[in-house]
């Protein structure tokens, strides 16, 4: 009979292996060295799939015995543990593990989406708000660039829920830039955005439809770039953006929509933390 492998202990090696290439074997060379950093990051990364608390997780990982196996673990790390593990991960190790696993799967765009979606700051039900008759004021907002040949995530920002889309076009499209097609080392691929992405960091090649301030397009360059929207839409590229829509889904769905760290920092990362494991899942 063949054995099947859980999607769990895959999850756990991919995130594990991830780990170990993009992080330093211990965060301190005078930590107790009773886990590897890339273990806690493997084991939080797995806490946030799975979409569940530190003590949890640690009850979680007590009763699984293939995970353990996967992760080298010869003791179960605390809840605490893990909280301080995430604590101490950083944006630009989750960057590396996020360029890693990209370069393995050889990324190659001719087109690259961007869009951004909310999270709610509280795992308060919507219905408890409704009731309790007040909303939330504050929300936590997740931009990415999607390669809508491989569906995955390039590139990611994150921020309050006021931030505006034009702010974070230019570091997706850097970000995002060494997945995109090129010929001849010059760019031969297209970004395509909503009117929220448009301001005046927009480049040639950038099919984001201009706002139409009082009904009429003035400038030429805008004008032209109207037209070619127009016609990106006729030939079906422009309709790839919708994509962008179904990493949005996905990840609500997978790994939820709320965000259930305290302080800035922290909720700032999360949306992040789900690029990521979207990434590993797909």
């Amino acid at each position: 009979m063949t054995t099947r492998e859980s999607r769990y202990v895959r999850v756990a090696r991919i995130a594990y292996g991830l780990a170990q290439r993009a992080l330093p074997r211990y965060s301190h060379p005078k930590s107790p060295h009773r886990f590897t950093l890339p273990q806690l990051a493997a084991c939080v990364v797995l806490m946030f799939y799975l979409d569940i608390s530190y003590r949890d997780m640690e009850e979680w990982l007590l009763a699984t015995d293939q995970v353990c196996q996967v992760l080298e673990l010869k003791r179960i790390p605390d809840h605490s543990t893990l909280s301080r593990a995430y604590h101490k991960l950083r944006m630009v190790d989750f960057d590396r593990m996020k360029g890693l696993l990209l370069d393995e799967l050889a990324v190659d765009e001719d087109a690259i989406a961007v869009d951004s979606t909310g999270f709610t700051p509280s795992q308060a039900s919507a219905y408890y708000q409704t009731r309790r008759g007040t909303g939330y004021r504050e929300y936590i907002k997740g931009a990415y660039a999607v390669g809508t040949r491989s569906q995955l995530i390039l590139a990611w920002r994150a921020g309050s829920g006021h931030m505006s889309d034009i702010s974070v076009l230019s570091g997706l499209r850097r970000k995002a830039a060494p997945y995109g097609h090129r010929v001849k080392r010059r760019r031969h691929w297209f970004l395509l955005g909503d009117k929220g992405f448009d301001g005046h960091s927009v480049q040639p090649g950038d099919l984001i439809p201009p706002i139409r301030r009082s009904g009429n397009l003035l400038d030429p360059d805008r004008r032209a770039r109207a037209d070619q929207v127009a016609a990106a839409r006729l030939d079906g590229l422009f309709g790839q953006r919708w994509k962008t829509e179904t990493v949005h889904s996905v990840i609500k769905r997978k790994f939820g929509d709320t965000i259930r760290s305290r302080t800035t920092r922290l909720q700032y990362r999360e949306p992040i933390v789900k690029g990521l494991l979207y990434n590993i899942h797909v």
